[in-house]
């Protein structure tokens, strides 16, 4: 394994590839954080996960990867405030791991308001100094991650406390299962997903996902932003057989673009067809059309499996683009100018 990560080591000054590779470690200690934070189950309407960037995928990932055994409304929400059809009887899991989201912050508040359930996750700041004040149950992280390192962390919050109030059945042996197969599968990702950085390199990728792989497709979306300090974009089929194929028409003699195709076994018939059909479309061009065919046995183990497939594809590219994936001084300027609210 560690031959196919050399590339990336050198450029990787915070050390944030190791934060990857620990995913199995993180999800066993996210199972064991929920656990000790005796969160007490109750009956409740559904759940609300509100979060922002690193913070917020753990929910909509663990959306998707619940999402066929559903009970109730669980809904990912990123924006200030809340859903207005907000019912009080709404557990609101405020996800934020620094601690100072302004918009999740707002959540939290909007949350009192209309005397909704509360719960928090999150390393410190102002979120956890105001739900211990109030009483609000805290389930602690560990700090010193990038937040979007801290992804096995906010996912199995999110699906532990789906199941705390009754949204879906517990997963917690299939989180454990996903951990185990994750370690076992570490030097193929390391290998595959330097392969998959050599054919994208010098392009844009397009990834496209369908059924549980669209949150990953942008979550693929995302790292490459971060990580690799360049633009990447996702759309998911069959909504971009309606429009965003027309883009492909003309091909290019250089290519500029590429496309990422993640496949599942789960998708509908008419789905599958659609990834292959797309794929051809796009090869027929003379642009890269990469497949990606999700591996795992439950849909938690293929969801993270292609995360952290992902997550180092983005950290390849860094690497052949000579760029330090932990800097995120365009954020944290942006944050500044922006003042608090």
């Amino acid at each position: 394994m560690s031959e196919a990560l050399d590339g990336i080591r050198a450029v990787d000054s915070a050390h944030e590839l190791d934060d990857i590779l620990a995913l199995p470690e993180h999800l066993g200690d996210a199972l064991w954080r929920v656990e000790s934070a005796a969160i007490e189950p109750a009956p409740a309407s559904g759940v609300v996960v509100c979060g922002m960037g690193g913070s917020g995928i753990g929910g909509v990932l663990a959306r998707a990867a619940v999402g066929d055994r559903l009970s109730l409304p669980f809904h990912a929400f990123r924006e200030y405030g809340l859903p207005p059809w907000t019912p009080p009887d709404r557990v609101i899991l405020c996800m934020s791991y620094s601690g100072n989201t302004e918009e999740t912050l707002a959540c939290f508040a909007a949350a009192e308001a209309i005397g909704a359930r509360r719960i928090v996750a999150t390393t410190g700041g102002a979120l956890a100094e105001e739900a211990r004040r109030v009483g609000v149950p805290v389930i602690g992280m560990p700090a010193g991650l990038q937040p979007r390192a801290a992804v096995g962390y906010m996912f199995t919050i999110a699906c532990e406390v789906a199941a705390l109030v009754d949204a879906t059945d517990p997963v917690r042996g299939e989180i454990e299962s996903a951990a185990a197969h994750l370690r076992a599968a570490g030097g193929e990702l390391a290998v595959g997903s330097a392969e998959i950085a050599d054919e994208l390199e010098g392009t844009i990728p397009l990834i496209y996902g369908c059924d549980l792989t669209v949150p990953v497709a942008y979550r693929w979306k995302t790292q490459v932003n971060e990580n690799a300090k360049q633009h990447a974009f996702s759309h998911q089929i069959p909504e971009l057989d309606h429009n965003e194929i027309v883009g492909w028409a003309s091909g290019d003699e250089e290519p500029r673009f590429a496309a990422v195709l993640l496949e599942d076994r789960d998708q509908h018939p008419r789905e599958r067809a659609r990834m292959e059909l797309t794929a051809r479309t796009i090869a027929a061009t003379g642009s890269p059309a990469v497949r990606v065919e999700t591996e795992g046995e439950t849909r938690i183990e293929r969801l993270l499996w292609t995360v952290m497939l992902g997550d180092l594809v983005s950290m390849h590219i860094a690497a052949q683009r000579g760029v330090d994936p932990s800097s995120t001084d365009l954020i944290e300027r942006f944050k500044g100018e922006l003042g608090r609210p």
